[in-house]
C-alpha cells in the first residue's frame, strides 16, 4: 500500500509554506488543477493568479499536469504563467518526467501537489517525487471520481496508522 501513500497530506496549498521548500532545496512544483487549486471546473481566479506569482518571487518552477483537456488547462496555465501538460493520463510516469523536463528538474529537487491518490499521489510516486495529497477543496465532483474516494478512504485510513507508527520510532 505504500506506492499510495503520499509524503504529506496536507488541508490547502495555499496554507503551504513554499519558502521553506525552496530552502530545503526544492526548485520546481508540479500541480493538478482541479480540487487541488480551485474547484473543479473553476478559471484560475485571483488567489490562484496571486498564488503562482508568489511562487515565482520564491524561485520555484511550476507545472501543472492535468487529465483535463487543453481547453481547460491552457487557459488557466495562461493566467497563472505555468507550465502545462493536458491529457496527461495519470497516473502514467510519462508526463511527469515531461513536467520535469519542462522545468529543468529531476526527482530530487521536484514536488507533486494533488487530490487525488490513484492517479496523481500513485504516478509520482512510481516516478520517484515527493508527494503531497491535499484535501479536497470541495465535495461536489464526478461520480466517477466519488467512487474513487470511498476507496481513497480505506488508503488513507492505513496511511494515517502508518505515519502514526513512523512518528512514534
Amino acid at each position: 500500500m505504500n506506492k499510495f501513500y503520499p509524503y504529506d497530506y496536507i488541508d490547502s496549498v495555499y496554507e503551504f509554506d513554499f519558502k521553506k521548500l525552496h530552502e530545503d532545496g526544492v526548485n520546481a512544483v508540479i500541480f493538478d488543477i482541479d480540487n487541488t487549486l480551485v474547484k473543479h471546473g473553476a478559471p484560475a481566479d485571483k488567489k490562484a493568479v496571486d498564488f503562482f506569482n508568489n511562487l515565482k518571487e520564491i524561485g520555484l518552477k511550476t507545472c501543472l499536469l492535468s487529465n483535463n483537456k487543453p481547453v481547460r488547462v491552457e487557459p488557466f496555465a495562461q493566467k497563472t504563467g505555468s507550465y502545462y501538460i493536458a491529457d496527461a493520463k495519470k497516473p502514467s510516469k510519462k508526463n511527469y518526467y515531461k513536467a520535469m523536463e519542462l522545468m529543468s528538474s529531476g526527482t530530487e529537487d521536484t514536488v507533486f501537489f494533488g487530490d487525488q491518490i490513484f492517479t496523481d499521489i500513485y504516478g509520482a510516486n512510481k516516478c520517484g517525487i515527493r508527494t503531497y495529497l491535499v484535501k479536497p477543496i470541495h465535495p461536489k465532483e464526478e461520480i466517477q471520481i466519488i467512487l474513487k474516494r470511498r476507496l481513497e478512504a480505506v488508503v488513507l485510513f492505513f496511511y494515517k496508522r502508518y505515519k502514526l507508527r513512523i512518528n512514534k520510532v
